[in-house]
């Protein structure tokens, strides 16, 4: 039943996002947009409390339960990230909105996969709580393996981003020599 309702979720996450995107561009409605686009954190407390209510019914926990707050430590750390992401293109791509400015190069680079990093790592550490929450819930009688497991895994979550991270920090990626020469020939020509 875990396993069902984290698809539906996800599903729903996706199929509130296109509604919600189709609201703002196709249909002109901006508040109606902005109200089904608040309806997806329903959807974790959802997940939230059915799962609570699993292991409050006497399920042993197991790698449903553990994927269950795996998906609300994103939905909670990158869901409005995720969001504002698809809804730049969508914007750019359907509405003549600005096109998406991520940086590529340098320290700009850096900076924003260290944001992105800790974004990944807010999400590990959240679903890390929500993990240890349920291992004191089920205390030292039950099956905790699982759990732990899972928690292992953000933890190597955790190390990735820190990782890439780190190599855009230690190795910036430059820009192509054409593109730099570009850049400052179009500066020298404003002054």
């Amino acid at each position: 039943m875990i396993v069902a309702l984290i698809v539906i979720c996800e599903v729903g996450f996706w199929v509130l996002l296109a509604g919600g995107l189709a609201l703002r561009y196709w249909a002109r409605m901006p508040r109606a947009s902005v109200a089904v686009l608040l309806c997806e954190p329903l959807l974790e407390v959802l997940l939230f409390v059915v799962t609570a209510i699993d292991l409050k019914n006497g399920a042993e926990p197991d790698w449903k339960h553990g994927l269950a707050a795996v998906y609300i430590g994103y939905s909670i750390a990158l869901g409005h990230y995720t969001i504002k992401w698809v809804d730049v293109r969508v914007a750019h791509r359907f509405a003549g909105g600005p096109a998406p400015a991520t940086p590529k190069y340098g320290a700009a680079r850096a900076v924003h996969e260290w944001k992105l990093a800790a974004r990944w790592i807010l999400a590990a550490l959240i679903a890390m709580a929500l993990l240890q929450g349920a291992v004191q819930y089920v205390g030292g009688g039950g099956e905790i393996s699982s759990l732990r497991m899972w928690q292992q895994k953000m933890l190597w979550v955790i190390g990735i981003n820190v990782v890439i991270a780190g190599t855009y920090t230690l190795f910036p990626k430059k820009a192509p020599a054409g593109e730099r020469t570009g850049k400052r020939e179009n500066f020298l020509t404003k002054l």
